[in-house]
């Protein structure tokens, strides 16, 4: 390919790219003003890219599944906060990133051993857990269960439903489907509105966390 084919088909490149981030933007702008078609149009768009970005991170599929979810629930609570000089994708990506690093951080803390060090830069430190009163981590855990307990009782039943089921009974996706006879479409909208509206209830209270 000579020269002037190489530089005509990046010309294009950046022209689809630029095109495609003005659309990002006119839909931003009407999920903004509560378009709900423009939620939908961002996340058809975005869905199944995000998908295979988390797949790398994390090799479960539902979880990815969870994690794409909660990442649009987090990007479209905080649409307001978008700053339209930097793409919506890269900004929509970053988010998704960011909350997918924080699941396996957590998931390896909940699964390290308390016999074994854990290893930081500055050597290795033993973790030990008082036998005589609880620390102030497990107390905050324990509030913050309480807390997101109490906002899930107060959801719609429709919504609470397939929360306890997917998150407290652990049932996959189908099961919740089969057990509530709904199409699976129907249960995981259902699961993303619940999430979007436990997180709304929360903001309030993320100091909690």
């Amino acid at each position: 390919m000579s020269g002037s084919q190489d530089s005509n088909v990046e010309q294009e490149v950046r022209e689809n790219a630029s095109q495609s981030s003005l659309e990002d933007d006119k839909l931003v702008l009407a999920a903004v003003r509560g378009d709900q078609n423009a939620f939908k149009a961002l996340m058809d768009k975005y869905q199944k890219p995000l998908y295979f970005h988390v797949l790398k991170m994390v090799k479960n599929h539902e979880q990815v599944e969870d994690l794409v979810q909660e990442a649009f629930m987090k990007a479209f609570s905080n649409l307001q906060s978008y700053n339209t000089n930097y793409a919506f994708s890269t900004w929509l990506y970053r988010i998704t990133t960011n909350h997918t690093i924080d699941y396996l951080r957590k998931r390896k803390l909940d699964t390290t051993s308390i016999h074994n060090p854990y290893k930081t830069n500055d050597g290795e430190v033993e973790i030990q857990i008082s036998d005589t009163k609880e620390t102030d981590r497990s107390i905050i855990k324990k509030e913050r269960k309480q807390i997101i307990h109490h906002a899930i009782q107060n959801l719609p039943e429709k919504y609470r439903e397939v929360i306890e089921m997917r998150h407290l009974e652990e049932l996959s996706y189908q099961e919740i489907a089969d057990h509530l006879d709904l199409p699976l479409g129907t249960v995981k909208a259902h699961i993303f509105r619940a999430r979007e509206m436990l997180y709304k209830a929360l903001k309030d209270k993320k100091d909690k966390f």
